[in-house]
């Protein structure tokens, strides 16, 4: 197939609305890349040129592009049945996936009501827990906590639990009854008004905030906790130990619904199926999305625990919620395949073993003074830049944006390495690689981060 970039540049011009992205790139820049072709953790634009793929598509393509098995499982499911609802019916990849998912997931996880991406399993964990209070007979508890920065979504639900004030300026007024607490940024502790202590001292004062929270709202307010085991927005933000410990307390104390929104941290990213075993706890419910089909397409669900689910399996009651391709069967049996690429090829192993190399390579870089903080879990690590080590000083907006989308961003990519460089938090570069590459990589990215980074010292 030949591909025509102008021709393509010029209809993507014209008629391509991208998401998150400034339009002006195309309107009145040079235009966008375009990728034509993953192999592995590869990609290449349309020009040629080859990039590692440091973020995995988006926290997505866990098994590596170039599936073909994958591929043709999504060939051979469309071919016998293309399409057919959950609603009143199913199909038999549908319930071969919800029984997988399930069986992998810890606890009493039982039950996966299926979307078709994150912000919808988002949206359906919180419709699902104000519906399951009222069934309770506690019509008042409806208010969520989720944490500072952190993100959760973009439908008007998802974002009353999203804590990114600037995602939600231009659309309020948004739901009502989201409430922010802490994260477990240690790198910036003392800005949250932490007094001073260990990681551990941290985890349990940023968790008692969230007991703070309820209590300041009031018990009888409240539905549930969202929170995701490794906090992406800001970068990266793992949990102390013990963190989760004392939250899955508070929430029994106050009788609060746990979710552990998993859409990044599920499926290997932490080298676990899912990140509430990394990190040993129990949640109510798990979001997912993203990797269950390492991308291949589209599928993401909301699993539920035994009790949140019992009030709906009697009688004529159901939950008035769903999507037209959610549990589609094509994306379920390509979640399936994606699962035995995961098994046989042992993946989640892969990076156990190897994230703490992953980790140490890229400490190599607190060498600069750039870096401020290295940070992160499994295959999943941010690199906070500074402009003063000695003091954390940070940059101001005009300073970031010159930084990020005036220099990293296009440099890091003109270096072969595509990985994200946001600031949405602090300045931080982020990287969250396919499962499948090891130390030999992991240096090929220090190396392209090391040139770009000094130059960018150089620059400032």
């Amino acid at each position: 197939m030949t591909i025509d970039d102008a021709d393509l540049q010029a209809k993507a011009r014209d008629h391509l609305w991208m998401h998150f992205a400034r339009q002006s790139v195309m309107t009145e820049g040079a235009g966008v890349p375009i990728i034509v072709k993953g192999e592995a953790h590869h990609i290449w634009d349309s020009r040629g040129k080859r990039y590692i793929d440091g973020l995995a598509g988006l926290f997505v393509v866990n098994a590596g592009h170039g599936r073909s098995r994958i591929a043709q499982a999504a060939a051979k499911q469309a071919e016998e049945l293309a399409f057919f609802p959950l609603w009143s019916y199913a199909h038999p990849s549908g319930i071969e996936a919800a029984d997988r998912i399930a069986n992998l997931a810890p606890g009493d996880l039982n039950h996966v009501f299926f979307s078709t991406g994150g912000g919808e399993a988002v949206e359906t964990a919180f419709k699902l827990a104000k519906h399951y209070w009222k069934l309770q007979g506690k019509p008042t508890k409806h208010k969520v906590i989720s944490r500072a920065i952190a993100y959760h979504g973009t439908t008007q639900g998802a974002l009353a639990i999203t804590g990114l004030p600037v995602m939600k300026h231009m659309f309020e007024p948004v739901t009502p009854g989201g409430f922010r607490v802490p994260n477990t940024n240690y790198y910036r502790a003392a800005e949250s008004g932490f007094g001073g202590g260990t990681p551990e001292e941290f985890g349990l004062w940023a968790a008692d905030r969230i007991e703070q929270m309820i209590q300041f709202e009031g018990p009888e307010t409240v539905a549930a906790v969202f929170l995701e085991p490794v906090q992406n927005a800001g970068g990266c933000f793992p949990a102390p130990a013990g963190y989760f410990q004392r939250v899955r307390e508070i929430c029994d104390r106050y009788d609060v619904l746990l979710v552990s929104d998993e859409v990044i941290c599920a499926f290997g990213r932490l080298g676990h199926y899912f990140g509430a075993q990394a990190y040993d706890y129990q949640p109510d419910m798990i979001t997912f999305a993203k990797a269950v089909t390492s991308g291949y397409a589209p599928l993401g669900g909301t699993i539920v625990n035994d009790r949140v689910y019992e009030p709906f399996a009697h009688g004529d009651l159901s939950f008035p919620h769903g999507y037209t391709f959610g549990g589609h069967p094509v994306s379920a049996a390509v979640a399936l395949e994606n699962l035995d690429v995961f098994e046989e090829e042992k993946l989640l192993e892969n990076v156990r073993e190897n994230s703490p190399v992953f980790r140490a390579t890229l400490e190599k870089l607190l060498d600069l003074p750039i870096v401020g903080d290295v940070r992160g879990d499994g295959y999943f690590f941010g690199i906070e830049l500074v402009k003063d080590k000695a003091t954390k000083e940070t940059f101001d907006d005009d300073e970031s944006e010159r930084l990020l989308r005036g220099f990293l961003s296009k440099a890091l990519f003109d270096a072969g390495l595509y990985c994200r460089a946001d600031d949405r938090g602090d300045p931080v570069i982020q990287l969250a690689p396919p499962l499948t590459i090891g130390p030999a990589e992991f240096t090929e990215i220090e190396q392209i981060l090391r040139s770009v980074l000094t130059e960018a010292w150089a620059r400032l």
